[in-house]
């Protein structure tokens, strides 16, 4: 099978969906099939990892009229980000390529309401950590004397909770006995007091830092399909999340805590804290990998072949 991809991979500290195009790629390698980056006429399957335009200026209207002409060819929709931290063009985009899709992958069911798709010609597949990060996972069942929290952001969105982290940073000079982390890129609207600040980290770099931390903490909205937590419940580590994060509650509520206020998040703190063996255990039954998750997509593409 000949398979085009919209995405190519790109080498470096990159978000989450660049992981998945990496690994799509050496799937569909691996298993024998053609994968190319320029449409041509003898491509059997259109996978978008995105209805933008690409780094060729190619985007979903150029699918459409590809399909037009060779009408054996099948467009697969993997939706990821549906522009829910401000991307009002990207909603609409994505609400309407979905339609003209012949099947659709969703990382959440959050992210397909969202949208408001209603068809039946889709699945969701959650998003999943890559497996590095369960090889260095954290199993103490006790935590340090000064619990340390750990986040990590690509995006310097103001949706990912930067105003929790600033306040949160300033209650730990204020004698809060906790000692927060915070890698990768920020808003410059965010006020890093009292918050030991690295910068991003590849992957391999992240399975390492994410481990020697007790809790992780999220207060990042609306999320599609959140990479970040995943990464961290790989690594074992008990999930502090925040009310309204979109697919974060489906991928977290077995692992963690809910809070919807800077007061709730310390009162949850201080809960796991002392039920720390109960939720240090819970995250270590996760064991979901991006490997296994790819090759569904794999499956996928193959079931659409014509």
């Amino acid at each position: 099978m000949k398979v085009y991809i919209n995405k190519e991979p790109i080498m470096g500290p990159w978000g989450g969906g660049n992981k998945s195009v990496t690994l799509l790629v050496s799937e569909l390698i691996d298993q024998g099939h053609s994968v190319v980056h320029d449409l041509s006429s003898d491509v059997d399957v259109i996978f978008c990892f995105d209805p933008r335009p690409n780094d060729k200026g190619v985007w979903f209207e150029d699918f459409l009229k590809h399909r037009a002409k060779y009408p054996d060819c099948r467009i697969i929709q993997r939706v990821g980000d549906v522009g829910s931290h401000g991307k009002p063009d990207l909603t609409n985009l994505v609400t309407q390529s979905v339609q003209y899709s012949d099947f659709v992958v969703f990382p959440s069911d959050w992210a397909r309401k969202a949208i408001k798709f209603e068809k039946n010609n889709y699945t969701i597949i959650q998003n999943a950590p890559l497996k590095l990060f369960h090889l260095g996972r954290n199993y103490d069942l006790v935590h340090r004397d000064r619990l340390r929290l750990i986040t990590h952001h690509w995006s310097m969105n103001d949706m990912k909770g930067f105003d929790m982290y600033s306040k949160l940073g300033r209650a730990c000079i204020n004698k809060l006995n906790v000692e927060f982390t915070y890698i990768g890129r920020y808003s410059n609207k965010f006020s890093s007091e009292g918050i030991n600040l690295i910068d991003p980290k590849e992957s391999h770099e992240l399975a390492s830092e994410i481990p020697r931390h007790d809790i992780y903490l999220t207060a990042s909205l609306a999320e599609a399909g959140a990479n970040h937590v995943l990464e961290a419940l790989g690594s074992g580590l008990p999930i502090l999340y925040r009310q309204g994060g979109g697919s974060i509650s489906e991928y977290c509520s077995e692992y963690g805590l809910e809070y919807n206020s800077f007061e709730s998040m310390l009162d949850a703190i201080d809960n796991i804290s002392k039920n720390y063996k109960f939720y240090k255990r819970r995250a270590y039954s996760y064991n979901r990998n991006l490997e296994d998750t790819i090759r569904l997509y794999v499956d996928i593409i193959l079931a659409n072949e014509s």
